[in-house]
């Protein structure tokens, strides 16, 4: 299955425009390898790419050594806010960089949707738990 690059960087647009305190997005291959980016003018996309991909490769390293099993998300926590990289099946992995203001419940909600809607776009199974109809939650 080809993958639609076009519908990645919408996704990736979206959720850097209606999420607040995000600085940049980016959906990269464990390889190293950008697939679709939303990252400020000053970031070069192939350097975020490896970079992210050596901060995976360090934890899955972290995971098979100390016994934690598959990473699912990795957290780093720098000086001018968090880089949280989640995993989105084999073959990617959604890298966000967010402002020190940004609210962590409210980020981390927001990455679990798009993180569903990324790999429905790449072709993988999802559950659609984290999708609201109308902007408000059904009940009853």
């Amino acid at each position: 299955m080809a993958i639609d690059v076009e519908k990645l960087n919408a996704i990736l647009h979206t959720f850097a425009t209606i999420t607040p305190d995000i600085q940049g997005v980016a959906l990269v291959t464990p390889d190293g390898l950008p697939l679709a980016s939303n990252l400020p003018i000053s970031m070069d996309e192939e350097r975020v790419a490896a970079m992210s991909a050596a901060i995976l490769s360090m934890g899955e390293r972290i995971g098979l050594e100390l016994t934690r099993g598959t990473i699912e998300r990795i957290h780093v926590d720098g000086e001018q806010g968090p880089c949280i990289l989640t995993s989105c099946g084999e073959d990617a992995v959604f890298l966000v960089m967010a402002t020190k203001q940004a609210k962590q419940g409210i980020l981390a909600l927001e990455i679990k949707r798009a993180v569903n809607d990324l790999k429905k776009a790449l072709g993988y199974p999802v559950s659609d738990t984290f999708r609201l109809v109308s902007g408000s939650p059904k009940i009853g």
